[in-house]
């Protein structure tokens, strides 16, 4: 097999980008830095404002862009297995949409930062068991049963969160809205959140001829033996756990678990033992470098990172679809 090598090839590539874009990220911003004081700032321990810049705001910041990238990516990866449709991302199916409505209620009360974080897992959580529960029917539910009710989960908290906007008072009616688009300035727990992903990723590549397995049919996958329902509620659940932390740690992130499986795909074929720790680096490397253009294209304001994610989202998504069918 040549798995191996490709992936090997392809990860060592990835790691390079991100380290040339981490490195951009640390250096640019309202204060810019050389490289020679980036280094000075992460190797002495002498107090200077450029140790203060780095350590204390871009390098979580950044790292945290990295991890919630690749978390996003890993879920969207997972669910157009499980749904066997490439449209399939965490936002679609209603999981970011829940995460949403009990983050904006936290956020309306007066909670902590923490309290908020917890509420996002807990609506995550909340939307993946009301998917499931209405996609029941006659035998079960099916993967285009459990995609249509994500749609309409998704749609209902959206109205919510319309409605959440327009009772709110107008002093964190802005912080809302920015935080509903993506915002990475207040993530400070990258090192639990990059824990989480490396852990995602080796669990992912782990499940990956499971995978394979599944992404030819239920029909194929239950003749060799599979367990196919409880595989695919574990697919679920686990895609859910990865949306909730993404949405508590940046808000609601569009694009990023959608695009990436397909890049993936693209560039090293279908097979998920491949796909899914390449896409789980694309993946952070794309919202690292949506995040660094969210500081620089406008400094010293900022540009919520969500809205960026979008707007090189749908473009990209368009042209994959467009040599897909050619």
């Amino acid at each position: 097999m040549h798995v191996r090598p490709s992936i090997s090839v392809a990860l060592l590539v990835l790691f390079v980008v991100a380290g040339a874009v981490l490195c951009l990220s640390l250096a640019s911003g309202s204060v810019p830095l050389s490289l020679t004081q980036v280094t000075a700032a992460l190797l002495d321990n002498e107090p200077s404002l450029a140790r203060d810049v780095v350590l204390e705001l871009r390098l979580p910041r950044a790292l945290a862009a990295f991890a919630v990238g690749g978390l996003l990516a890993l879920s969207g990866s997972m669910l157009q297995v499980l749904l066997r449709n490439p449209l399939a991302d965490p936002y679609v199916l209603g999981v970011s949409g829940g995460a949403s409505v009990l983050a904006l209620l936290a956020i309306m009360v007066g909670l902590p930062a923490a309290a908020v974080d917890g509420a996002a897992a807990l609506g995550a959580f909340g939307a993946c068991v009301l998917v499931f529960a209405l996609a029941q029917g006659p035998g079960g539910w099916t993967p285009t049963r459990l995609l249509l009710t994500g749609v309409v989960v998704a749609a209902g908290a959206g109205s919510i969160v319309s409605l959440l906007l327009a009772l709110s008072d107008d002093t964190g009616l802005r912080g809302m809205v920015f935080w509903l688009l993506g915002d990475l300035s207040r993530t400070q727990r990258w090192e639990w959140l990059l824990g989480l992903l490396a852990v995602a990723t080796l669990a992912g590549a782990a499940l990956g001829r499971h995978l394979n397995v599944l992404a030819r049919g239920v029909t194929q996958a239950a003749s060799v033996g599979m367990d196919v329902r409880r595989f695919q509620v574990l697919l679920f659940v686990l895609s859910s756990i990865l949306t909730g932390v993404a949405v508590s740690a940046a808000g609601s992130i569009g694009f990023v678990g959608l695009v990436t499986p397909h890049l993936a795909r693209l560039a090293l074929g279908t097979d998920n033992r491949v796909v899914l720790p390449v896409a789980a680096v694309l993946g952070g490397i794309l919202l690292m470098t949506a995040d660094l253009a969210s500081r620089m294209v406008l400094a010293p304001r900022q540009l919520p990172v969500g809205a960026l994610t979008a707007l090189v989202g749908v473009p990209l998504f368009l042209l994959l679809m467009s040599r897909q069918r050619s």
